[in-house]
């Protein structure tokens, strides 16, 4: 009986625990309130609420293909203190609403918010240069806004893009909560992540994407799918869950993934890992979309000293172990030596991921 217990006491502590990050972010800056306009993260945020669509006059460019030569396996390369300094091309973080439903609970129509960072030098009338996009998801008890936020996270997106690791890109930052979710509660948050892709698909992709200069020619479903290869989708924790889910919803509109210490959930949940139905899952997908030739990538991170990591280290063993399948072209699996459950190993895995998203780091 004291066994049992124990058992029941360890899995409430690890459930509890997974709130502590997002409720204890190292943090320099807050974002403003919603009827506020000042910083976020030294960046001024500019309130936009979204109405119009774009205009559908440029061309999609195909990214040249690139093979991907980085190892398989291995450790993450920590960021340069340097990059952490203030750069003198900041980029600006602009707020936006956008309309959306609630679809994981009342179907009612809704409002709900993102933060879009776009990169020194972006001119909302210069419609011919066009950006590379990465959607990045919080935790549970997260929120809207929350990847400009970690201690000098903006100013490792600046520094990247001047000194070369990464082209000018727009990063999104929005959540799966909407007012009236329950944050404190577990169970409601899954139900709200798991229902994300609806959001993603009907809403804040078009949104984002009408409003800001990326690849796709318009808002159209077919225009939004012909330039998946210039979209990646990342998150952390539940984020990294999401991570998951949006490979096995969006495919059709992500190429690169980005899933920080979580394992994917399409079957069973928290503590029901089912890792091999999961990778079969995935496996399956690969192989009816056609997506080898089409082309996905997958940077799954997590830290050594991470006390979640149990399910990101089984689904990487399920999936190393079809190496045959899975090769680095598609899915690599990286460590953060003595990373854990925090901003900081979330910094190490964006700043070693985006370079082979949209650099050249690990391209030939």
């Amino acid at each position: 009986m004291k066994k049992i217990i124990i058992s029941i006491v360890a899995a409430v502590l690890i459930i509890v625990g997974l709130a502590v990050f997002s409720r204890t972010k190292q943090s320099s800056t807050t974002l403003p309130p919603s009827t506020s306009a000042t910083t976020a993260a030294t960046t001024k945020a500019t309130t936009v609420v979204i109405t119009t669509t774009k205009p559908t006059t440029k061309a999609t460019t195909k990214p040249k293909e690139k093979k991907i030569t980085i190892p398989q396996e291995g450790f993450t390369e920590a960021v340069p203190d340097a990059y952490f300094a203030d750069c003198s091309k900041p980029g600006k973080v602009t707020r936006i609403e956008y309309a959306s439903a609630d679809y994981a609970d009342s179907g009612e129509d809704i409002t709900r918010v993102a933060y879009v960072y776009t990169p020194y030098g972006y001119d909302a009338n210069n419609t011919k240069k066009r950006y590379n996009i990465i959607y990045l998801m919080h935790g549970w008890g997260g929120e809207t806004g929350e990847y400009f936020e970690y201690g000098g996270v903006k100013n490792m997106y600046d520094n990247m893009i001047a000194k070369g690791d990464i082209p000018p890109t727009i990063i999104v930052s929005p959540s799966f909560y909407d007012d009236e979710s329950n944050i404190e509660d577990f169970n409601s948050s899954v139900n709200e992540f798991r229902s994300f892709h609806k959001v993603f698909e009907n809403d804040l992709m078009p949104t984002v994407e009408g409003k800001f200069h990326t690849y796709a020619k318009s808002t159209s479903e077919k225009d939004l799918k012909s330039s998946r290869d210039h979209r990646a989708f990342g998150g952390f924790s539940l984020g990294s869950v999401t991570t998951w889910l949006e490979f096995c919803y969006d495919y059709d509109y992500i190429r690169y993934f980005l899933p920080m210490s979580g394992s994917c959930w399409y079957y069973g949940g928290y503590g029901d890992w089912q890792t091999q139905n999961n990778v079969d899952h995935i496996q399956q997908l690969v192989k009816d979309n056609n997506l080898n030739k089409r082309g996905y990538f997958i940077y799954h991170a997590v830290g050594t000293e991470d006390y979640v990591k149990e399910q990101s280290l089984l689904q990487a063993e399920e999936m190393l172990g079809r190496k045959d399948f899975f090769t680095n072209q598609h899915y690599v699996f990286y460590q953060k030596e003595g990373g854990e459950h925090d901003s900081a190993a979330v910094k190490e895995y964006l700043y070693n991921a985006l370079p082979i998203f949209f650099g050249s780091k690990g391209k030939k």
